[in-house]
């Protein structure tokens, strides 16, 4: 069978590929049903952009590499798309704009935009070989128990990372680079709970509490959650992304910067409490009796000096851990790492030894924040791409 363009992965990056590639477009899935990851995000309702999106929000060996896509398709363009399909949105905080009723609406939207284009959705396809001739690629695909083989002058892979395999995650995108001689900067978990091996936190299951958390001199401040197995939340997602195995974190769990201030105006009022009910004020109950053996939390707050108090809120304001690891592919939203991009073309997502060949999504070594910006970059590198092929 022929095909101009044969799309592997019909998740947000490769629909939207699929939808702006011009003719002649099959794109296919392992799945049941495409854009499974949009269907499960934001609690169902799909964080699909940021109206906050800069390349400042990415992370990748060439900080520079995600301007070109980004600037040609913004935030703005997809959500001008949605406002076309009468998609309803709303803003949460920090820009992160999310569906009114249900992620299903998103997906409902790209499947009309492909359908457009006049795209062909295989389902339940699996890739069983991929030759290239120099001038073409001959694709073996098995569906329904038979196989097919494709003919196709473009390959896009939009196959994903290897973040939750639950739901049929693989290496399969970085496995077609390396066949077609693409580096590959090594994969690990992004946006990923931090575990600690001596089960600390076991007893605050379940606390969360607004903090700043620093890795590796870049920081977060949004809430922070303790799980049976150590640290979550936004800002541990966050951080998690920049943290290296074996290093530190700084949690700063007063990141107003007044806790110091009140402390000293208290005494006066609040004298004869306990310092350990007086911090409850300010931090979960939970915590302070945690932390209450460590900080040394003993005494009434009029027994403090400026002295005490100073050396406590410093400690607060930089408790320093280290965790034992990650919770690993199974929970991490992203995968860090990627299809090399100096081996990519910044404007088409081509590679530049073999012409047909596109990488998109998060398969790429771009990384995006919390908060719908790896969204972004799916609907940015798939338009970027399609662009290049339909030749506009």
């Amino acid at each position: 069978m022929k095909f101009e363009t044969l799309i592997i992965g019909a998740g947000a990056a490769g629909m939207m590929c699929a939808a702006n590639a011009g003719p002649g477009v099959l794109i296919i899935d392992h799945a049941k049903a495409p854009g499974e990851k949009i269907r499960i995000s934001g609690g169902g309702r799909c964080n699909f952009t940021n109206a906050n999106t800069s390349p400042l929000n990415f992370i990748s060996q060439n900080k520079h590499f995600c301007k070109s896509a980004l600037r040609r398709y913004t935030q703005w363009d997809f959500i001008d798309l949605m406002d076309q399909h009468q998609i309803a949105w709303h803003e949460k905080t920090l820009g992160q704009l999310f569906c009114d009723d249900t992620a299903k609406d998103v997906i409902a939207m790209l499947r009309i935009e492909m359908a457009k284009a006049g795209a062909q959705l295989w389902l339940q396809t699996a890739i069983e070989d991929i030759r290239h001739d120099g001038s073409k690629f001959t694709v073996k695909l098995v569906r329904d128990g038979q196989e097919t083989t494709v003919s196709v002058h473009n390959l896009v892979v939009a196959c994903g990372g290897k973040s939750i395999p639950k739901m049929g995650a693989t290496g399969l995108g970085y496995q077609i680079a390396a066949q077609f001689g693409l580096p590959v900067i090594t994969p690990r978990p992004g946006l990923v709970p931090l575990t600690f091996s001596d089960e600390r936190f076991k007893p605050l299951a379940g606390v969360a509490t607004p903090a700043k958390v620093r890795a590796n001199g870049t920081a977060f401040e949004e809430a922070i959650l303790f799980t049976h197995r150590g640290l979550s939340g936004p800002a541990v997602l966050q951080a998690s992304s920049y943290w290296q195995e074996g290093e530190t974190i700084s949690v700063n769990l007063i990141p107003s910067g007044t806790l110091l201030e009140n402390l000293q105006s208290q005494r006066s009022t609040d004298g004869r409490k306990a310092l350990s009910t007086v911090l409850g004020q300010y931090l979960p109950s939970r915590l302070v009796d945690h932390l209450k053996d460590n900080l040394f939390l003993s005494g009434n707050l009029a027994d403090q000096s400026d002295l005490k108090l100073t050396a406590l809120c410093e400690s607060l304001a930089d408790w320093t851990l280290t965790p034992a690891g990650s919770e690993g592919y199974r929970t991490a939203e992203v995968t860090l790492g990627g299809v090399d991009t100096d081996a990519l073309s910044s404007r088409t997502m081509g590679a530049n030894a073999v012409p047909g060949l596109y990488f998109i999504g998060e398969c790429v070594d771009v990384t995006g924040w919390l908060g719908g910006y790896n969204f972004q970059w799916a609907w940015s590198s798939g338009w970027a791409a399609g662009q290049a092929i339909s030749g506009k």
